[in-house]
């Protein structure tokens, strides 16, 4: 059974829906795992964002359409995340017109050197399991930041590189409406939001969304600055706009609501940055820190603090590698046992493997049947079933929709090779 938090914000955050932000300015939330937006000048239109795929562009591109028949001139990119930019062929319609990025623009769709050295493979089996590829609707509930059903066709395929890349704060007249591109790095160092100053419409692209920001995305990235990202949130709360359209979630409308989300996720940034920097001051392991963490009272329960795509305990951990490596200071972690090995032990220290397997049979802690099923692994026992089972228990359990897809997704490729193994002998 899934949790009922996480059914709650998809169907709140991700209900289908073309939202006017103000006159000429409107976002669509709902259609893809990002939004898209249209701010329609005096004979043309601006999109901003592009969305994952060309079919999702295109479901889009018809709602806007019964608004405005006026053509899209050009289109801004707010950063390099392919669920941004890869409808970028259907709204151009085979126009060559301007397509806008920060100078700083770095995709893994463009440009890529095939002989760059990189864990390619396992990125994209990470990919799969974060946003729970091949699951069912029902199993597939979410993906914290976008609905969980989306148009699938043409995924990554309709992205065109930027034209106009845009190195410093600048403004811009998109065909009658005056705009400010401003340089906020954040969950890429590459953040470009657009900002409407004479309608006070902010789009900050993914440095905000009705979720705890996602510090560390468990698919693997490389470490994402949180101080900036913190300073670029004080600095966009400083522009006071009264209404916010996300790269994802529904927008926020008031400038009193619009303050409060921005402050208070900025707050939640610095409390795991200080919190997990002083525990590794005072020589605590990284599991301890991650353990004991919690957000402050006075945040804790804002509902755009839900760990519905973002995990503070994620976060954590980030922080600690991304700031000092992986050595945790512990002199026992600058040698390791190979996992078989370490397995082993354990098994004897249990009175053997048949005393290892039934302590994981019995705990009642799936955590710690997970653990114990990977020493059993390790150690050539067929338990795949037993761990794929506590995954889905966990599953049923977490409020996080990336959690529970890659639990539900890893059990089916646990319970696939069982019966592939069961089969052939």
């Amino acid at each position: 059974m899934t949790n009922p938090a996480l059914i709650h914000h998809n169907a709140i955050q991700f209900k289908k829906s073309i939202i006017q932000l103000c006159p000429n300015i409107w976002t669509a939330v709902g259609y893809a795992a990002s939004t898209q937006h249209m701010i329609v000048g005096a004979n043309s239109v601006t999109i901003v964002d592009t969305s994952e795929s060309t079919k999702a562009a295109e479901n889009v591109l018809a709602e806007f359409r019964k608004i405005t028949d006026k053509p899209v001139a050009r289109i801004i990119y707010t950063h390099s995340h392919r669920d941004h930019i890869s409808g970028a062929s259907v709204f151009a319609q085979g126009k060559d017109i301007p397509i806008i990025a920060s100078a700083g623009f770095a995709s893994d769709l463009i440009d890529v050197d095939p002989d760059m050295i990189a864990p390619s493979q396992a990125l994209g089996r990470r990919t799969l399991a974060q946003f729970g590829f091949g699951l069912t609707s029902d199993q597939r509930v979410s993906l914290g930041c976008g609905p969980g059903e989306r148009p699938m066709e043409g995924m990554g395929a309709g992205h065109i590189a930027p034209t106009q890349l845009i190195s410093e704060n600048c403004s811009m007249d998109l065909d009658g409406v005056q705009i400010d591109l401003i340089m906020a790095p954040g969950e890429t160092s590459d953040h470009m939001v657009v900002w409407v100053p004479e309608h006070g419409v902010l789009i900050p692209g993914d440095n905000w969304y009705h979720a705890f920001p996602n510090l560390y995305a468990i698919r693997g990235t490389p470490y994402r600055d949180f101080g900036a990202w913190a300073q670029s949130l004080l600095m966009l709360e400083g522009l006071q706009a009264k209404v916010l359209a996300p790269g994802h979630t529904m927008p926020v409308f008031g400038a009193k609501n619009i303050s409060e989300v921005l402050l208070t996720t900025r707050a939640a940034i610095l409390h795991v940055m200080r919190d997990t920097a002083a525990g590794m001051d005072a020589g605590h392991s990284l599991d301890d820190i991650v353990a004991n963490l919690t957000l402050p009272p006075e945040i804790a329960d804002k509902p755009w603090l839900g760990e519905y795509y973002g995990k503070a305990s994620w976060a954590a951990r980030a922080y600690a590698t991304g700031t000092l490596g992986w050595y945790d200071g512990n002199p026992t972690n600058l040698g390791s046992l190979a996992s078989k090995d370490r397995a082993q032990r354990m098994a004897d220290l249990a009175g053997g493997i048949d005393a290892l397997q039934k302590a994981a049979e019995n705990t009642s802690n799936m955590q710690w049947r997970l653990e114990l099923c990977d020493h059993l692994i390790a150690l050539d026992q067929p338990v795949q079933s037993l761990k794929a089972n506590a995954m889905e228990a966990l599953a049923d359990t977490e409020i996080n929709a990336t959690a529970r897809n890659t639990y539900l997704w890893e059990a089916k490729r646990l319970k696939e090779l069982d019966a592939s193994q069961a089969s052939s002998d």
